[in-house]
């Protein structure tokens, strides 16, 4: 059949609350044109991440209610632990209670000045951990990659003549690590070959530098290997799961993408030595070693999650909604990131808005137009979350101006997203009305999350 259904029924529906287009102008300027201010009841169709917000199993609604909330020795903890271990192979598992909290951790002690962190690509809030810490966090994407319409299949490889350059002028011994990030979210969700993994495990081998993997995507990108690479059709996602971690020294993982969790995440490693310095920190920050930061319930959420994803039905479900609104976009020549990626459609907005210049921040602005002509929340992905500032305060843009429409799991129909498509097009079809913005005030690090900006007068 040409057809592929959502593979689960739904038991249970929340209210969409519906606004006019005139109430949201007003619902914007008082956001201060930041689609992260806006309150929720206010958004139709939210696709500002992906992250703790899919819809859970009725399994793992079961497991909620299993949890068992000893503050040590949790049996939850144990059946997390055990999924992780299966998963990734890895024998020290460290629950924390989100990813960023693994990086916090993971950074801190690792970190410094003088220290590099070679990835290729670091989302927001990892890099703003490395930065935090005083280190310097380097993206080494492959060139593929930094094309948005040129169509390749594994456009998240890290080039690997560029991380023994970055190697060679850094010094292996200021390098901590390098960080493989799958799927590539700020590079359009783009998956990284198996091939790529094994090479960039080997560079690191050969110079004593610990590889780890940012594992928020790993069922997804298992399964763009499986589709996509040489010798692996006949493999299954679990296998080929276990293959990947298999070149890594350890993994930081944002539960709430690949294990449709609301919250919850861990890191995980082969160093005993390594892992009794994040311990010790793990209690300071987040909790005892047993449930670190999250509660029984949602332990027990997670580990029947990371078996849920790599169901093979889901997966292509998954990808295939995914592709199937990023076709329904080129058919109507919006310029969008070629192939379709795992987790978001991600469109080009230097090439939707060419007359609004980067320092008046065109992700954004266009973010902004698809809140007000359809109620849709998106998140722009370029220079305001990227952006550094030269010492005269000149704006050095990010290499890319992406707007990111990340889709929920379990949570969306066709329709809905039939009706993303329509205002997409719509607004691609009045771009020219489309102004650009200012920042009215930002912090240091991780601004697009609170920045007030308004628009161009």
């Amino acid at each position: 059949m040409k057809t592929i259904i959502e593979p689960f029924k739904i038991k249970s529906v929340e209210p969409i609350h519906f606004t006019t287009k005139k109430e949201r102008k007003v619902i914007l300027e008082k956001a201060h044109y930041n689609p992260f201010r806006i309150h929720a009841d206010d958004v139709l169709i939210d696709l500002l991440t992906d992250s703790g917000t899919s819809a859970m199993s009725s399994d793992q609604w079961a497991g909620i209610m299993r949890g068992d909330e000893s503050y040590a020795g949790s049996s939850s903890f144990f059946h997390f632990e055990q999924s992780v271990k299966e998963i990734t192979g890895f024998p020290i598992v460290i629950p924390t209670h989100q990813g960023r909290a693994a990086e916090k951790i993971l950074f801190s002690i690792l970190g410094g000045k003088g220290k590099y962190f070679i990835s290729n690509t670091l989302f927001d809030t990892t890099r703003a951990n490395i930065e935090f810490s005083g280190a310097e966090g380097i993206d080494c994407l492959c060139e593929a990659g930094k094309y948005p319409s040129f169509p390749a299949p594994f456009k998240g490889n890290m080039d690997i003549d560029l991380l023994k350059k970055m190697i060679d002028q850094k010094g292996a011994g200021n390098i901590p690590m390098v960080i493989m990030t799958i799927t590539n979210n700020s590079g359009g969700g783009q998956p990284v070959s198996m091939q790529n993994i094994k090479a960039a495990s080997e560079v690191c081998k050969q110079h004593n530098i610990p590889f780890f993997i940012d594992a928020c995507r790993f069922a997804e990108n298992s399964y763009f290997i499986k589709l996509r690479e040489e010798g692996y059709a006949g493999k299954s996602v679990p296998e080929i799961a276990v293959e990947l971690f298999s070149y890594s020294d350890g993994c930081t993982m944002s539960a709430k993408k690949d294990a449709f969790a609301n919250i919850g995440g861990f890191l995980a490693m082969r160093d005993m030595e390594l892992a009794v310095r994040c311990r010790n920190l793990l209690i300071i920050t987040e909790g005892f070693t047993t449930y670190g930061g999250l509660a029984g319930r949602d332990l027990e959420a997670i580990a029947i999650g990371l078996k849920e994803v790599m169901d093979e039905h889901y997966l292509q479900y998954r990808i295939r909604s995914i592709e199937y609104l990023t076709n329904k976009l080129i058919t109507a020549n919006v310029p969008v990131i070629q192939p379709a990626g795992g987790h978001a459609v991600y469109i080009d907005a230097k090439e939707f808005l060419p007359h609004i210049p980067v320092e008046q921040y065109p992700g954004q602005a266009l973010v902004c137009a698809l809140y007000v002509e359809g109620g849709i929340r998106s998140v722009e992905i370029g220079s305001l979350m990227f952006g550094k500032y030269a010492p005269n305060h000149q704006l050095i843009p990010s290499q890319m101006e992406l707007v990111r429409l990340a889709i929920p799991r379990r949570v969306y129909t066709q329709s809905h997203i039939d009706y993303v498509a329509e205002v997409i097009i719509e607004v691609f079809r009045k771009r020219n009305e489309i102004k650009g913005l200012e920042i009215t005030e930002e912090t240091p690090l991780l601004r697009h999350f609170t920045a007030k900006l308004k628009p161009i007068s």
